[in-house]
């Protein structure tokens, strides 16, 4: 067992290593991202919207925005990340002939990206808080271990992608029809009671829809065990569904 972890553990540490390298170029995208959103829809749009929910629509847009980031990094990162170090850079490959098992790399992936994850969400987190958008210092640690927890099933999706696709370009069509209805229609920009109940059940087949949900209910204050629960286990679910999926799929492209 501890030999197993530690061999995970040397594929999250390869990938930090080469990932620090060019830290400040990785990491702008996670700033820069939520700041134009919030400046363009929060303080544009914002000045047309009185209220949502009874708050801002700046107030309203803060924790999607921070569960957003979860999505967006452990997707790139395990669909085309992990594809290029699969099939042009043959870093698994060479891990394959250590000790390193498929099964690890895989695991170890996972692991990465639930690290990234948790240390993007929190980096948004403490950028909001800058601008009185977040509850308080103490919100930083929950909000990273929910980026975390997003991130698992959205990297799921990047790998299942990863072992469907020939080539790179066809990453784009899985952002188009998959990722990016994700994060449009997932309560993000525009809360989902209003909407028809066809609609709202709808969203529930997406993972992001429950992280997107728990992160605004740790923004407001609203979180209970109910809801901890419900889409919590429901993030668990998706994880573990896709990422055995992912995983059987991914175990077979590795050693041939």
């Amino acid at each position: 067992m501890t030999e197993n972890l530690k061999n995970c553990w040397s594929v999250v540490t390869r990938n930090w290593t080469v990932y620090r390298k060019d830290f400040i170029a990785n990491i702008s995208p996670t700033v820069a991202d939520p700041s134009l959103i919030l400046i363009s829809l929060g303080l544009g749009l914002g000045g047309f919207v009185q209220q949502v929910e009874g708050r801002s629509y700046m107030a309203f847009l803060a924790p999607g925005l921070v569960a957003s980031t979860a999505l967006f990094t452990s997707f790139f990162e395990s669909s085309y990340g992990f594809y290029i170090r699969m099939t042009f850079e043959s870093v698994f490959k060479a891990m394959l002939t250590t000790p390193i098992t498929a099964g690890q790399i895989i695991l170890g992936e996972y692991i990465w990206n639930f690290l990234k994850g948790a240390m993007m969400a929190s980096g948004v987190t403490l950028f909001l808080l800058c601008f009185g958008l977040a509850p308080a210092w103490w919100s930083v640690f929950p909000a990273a271990l929910l980026g975390g927890v997003i991130a698992l099933p959205c990297a799921a999706l990047g790998l299942l992608a990863s072992s469907f696709v020939r080539n790179i370009n066809q990453f784009q069509t899985v952002y188009s029809f998959l990722i990016a209805p994700i994060f449009y229609l997932s309560g993000v920009f525009f809360p989902l009671t209003p909407m028809p109940e066809a609609f709202r059940w709808a969203v529930l087949i997406s993972p992001f829809t429950h992280g997107v949900r728990l992160m605004q209910q740790l923004f407001w204050h609203q979180l209970s065990w109910e809801s901890v629960i419900v889409h919590g286990g429901a993030l668990v679910a998706f994880s573990l569904a896709l990422g055995l999926w992912s995983a059987k799929r991914l175990k077979a492209q590795l050693v041939t």
